[in-house]
């Protein structure tokens, strides 16, 4: 198997603010897995160390190993590659890369999307959120406006960072009552800060909050207290994606969970505890925004998905493939084409 690796750097046109920093630019890494039979496949590795704690430098030292693994792959199937690379370095973010790339293969050569390998039935098109990480409410309400235009039917209030309450008001104001609001603290608010927070905040109508607090037994005080719904997000990193009684819905992503695969088993777990799932991106590139929407479509997860972040990404000078995901009236067009982007 030929290997090979490339360092991008993708940068936004508009820094987000959110409770752990402001995130001006982000590094990836895309690697390509070429087998014996000439069929190429592409996989992301898209760490964000501010919120996931996994610096750049130790997951491309980790792919580096990996690439000598799959260079030698001694006719192993892809689990079996995926373990190999596991004992070498136990690390989602690194693996995930090579899960989509042994993915994105295997649709490329059997001429079919992704999805399609994954299940029989799936969605066309995926429900996703805006995002809007603005600190005053003028522009909050500007951008909420301009996403409602665009017909987003979900918009999603970074909280935690400023003058929370007006600027969450604003966006409500600005995008009626017939588009659902939600909110994401990232974890910043101890219980008590985070109960006296949606008391007030709920008060402009929120279909959730994604990660009031941080930690299972956190989230279970704050949901026995507030009448919105409670959404685990960076907790489920911590714990396996496990809501039990401590969420109604549980966010995954595709970089944290170590790719496709291990997603889709969280997806059940999650399942089976009473909780729904929805998906979102850490900023992620086109492959792993890919890999996350079909997914969710085979998944047929009803809740909007934090996917909608390409357009944060300045695509001059930034090595990134033309995409093919565009969005629509607030849904993601899922890719028809073989494997991951077609």
């Amino acid at each position: 198997m030929e290997v090979a690796l490339e360092s991008v750097t993708h940068r936004l046109r508009t820094p987000l603010a959110t409770s752990y920093g402001e995130v001006r630019e982000r590094g990836a890494y895309v690697l390509s897995l070429t087998t014996a039979d000439g069929v190429t496949g592409w996989g992301e590795a898209a760490p964000l160390e501010a919120y996931d704690g996994v610096p750049l430098e130790i997951v491309g030292a980790a792919l580096e190993r990996y690439a000598a693994v799959l260079a030698d792959d001694r006719g192993r199937t892809g689990p079996q590659l995926l373990d190999a690379c596991r004992e070498v370095a136990d690390l989602p973010q690194a693996l995930a890369a090579v899960d989509m790339a042994l993915w994105d293969a295997a649709g490329r050569r059997a001429g079919k999307p992704l999805c399609a390998l994954l299940t029989d039935e799936w969605l066309d098109a995926v429900p996703v959120n805006a995002t809007i990480g603005v600190t005053d409410r003028a522009g909050a309400a500007a951008a909420a406006a301009a996403f409602a235009d665009e017909g987003f039917e979900c918009v999603k209030v970074k909280v935690g960072i400023g003058d929370d309450a007006a600027r969450v008001a604003a966006v409500r104001r600005a995008i009626g009552d017939g588009v659902a609001l939600r909110v994401d603290a990232n974890g910043a608010w101890s219980v008590e800060e985070a109960v006296h927070a949606i008391d007030v905040l709920g008060r402009s109508g929120l279909e959730l909050v994604e990660e009031p607090v941080s930690g299972i037994a956190e989230l279970r005080a704050v949901r026995e207290r507030v009448p919105v719904r409670i959404a685990m997000d960076e907790t489920a990193a911590e714990h396996g994606a496990i809501a039990s009684a401590a969420a109604d819905a549980v966010c995954l992503k595709i970089s944290r969970a170590g790719g496709i695969s291990a997603l889709l088993a969280q997806a059940m777990l999650v399942r089976a505890t009473g909780a729904e799932v929805y998906l979102a991106s850490t900023i992620d590139g086109p492959l792993g925004i890919a890999a996350a929407a079909h997914c969710a479509a085979a998944l047929k997860v009803e809740l909007p998905c934090g996917l909608a972040t390409l357009g944060m990404l300045d695509a001059s000078g930034d090595a990134i493939p033309n995409t093919a995901l565009p969005i629509s009236h607030g849904r993601l067009r899922v890719p028809t084409g073989p494997g991951l982007l077609g």
